[in-house]
């Protein structure tokens, strides 16, 4: 009970901050006032990047215990990125659950740490898109493009998200 009263403040007040003093790049806020648990981002695509002027709607579901555990993210926009599956679920350390990584892939300081916030999960998520790791793909397909045709497919494909997002970003 004390975990879940922590969270509400928690969140809570984080919502307040970041409408006080919203954080270049990105938008967050509740789905619904009555869920904590889900909120709806905005992501601005980072200038200077293939992304840059795209308008990327996104979900961040919180578990019952965090921030002892990470949440889960999903592009609802479409997007074409390397560390982002096909279905829109988000792909990066700071999302993966705390500890060792069984692959020896992840230090633990890389993965999830309950001092994370929404403002260092968003800030993770832009370097993400204007930095994909092509090492680490979710959206192998994507991956291949990005090394091997990244100004040509791959630019094309990121360049119709883009539109689209804009197209869709206020629906």
């Amino acid at each position: 009970m004390i975990t879940v009263i922590f969270f509400v403040l928690f969140l809570t007040c984080f919502h307040l901050e970041l409408n006080k003093n919203p954080v270049e790049g990105f938008s967050a806020g509740l789905i619904e006032d009555s869920d904590l648990y889900r909120w709806e981002v905005l992501i601005i695509g980072p200038p200077d990047t293939l992304y840059e002027g795209g308008v990327f709607k996104a979900h961040l579901t919180f578990p019952k215990d965090y921030p002892l555990r990470p949440p889960k993210m999903k592009f609802i926009t479409d997007i074409w990125h390397p560390n982002v599956d096909k279905n829109g679920d988000v792909c990066i350390s700071i999302l993966h659950e705390p500890g060792e990584d069984k692959y020896g892939y992840e230090k633990p300081e890389e993965r999830w740490l309950p001092i994370h916030t929404v403002e260092t999960i968003m800030i993770s998520v832009i370097s993400m898109l204007a930095d994909p790791n092509g090492d680490s793909p979710a959206n192998v397909d994507a991956a291949k493009e990005w090394r091997e045709d990244r100004h040509g497919a791959f630019k094309r494909k990121v360049a119709r998200c883009v539109r689209k997002s804009q197209e869709t970003a206020f629906e």
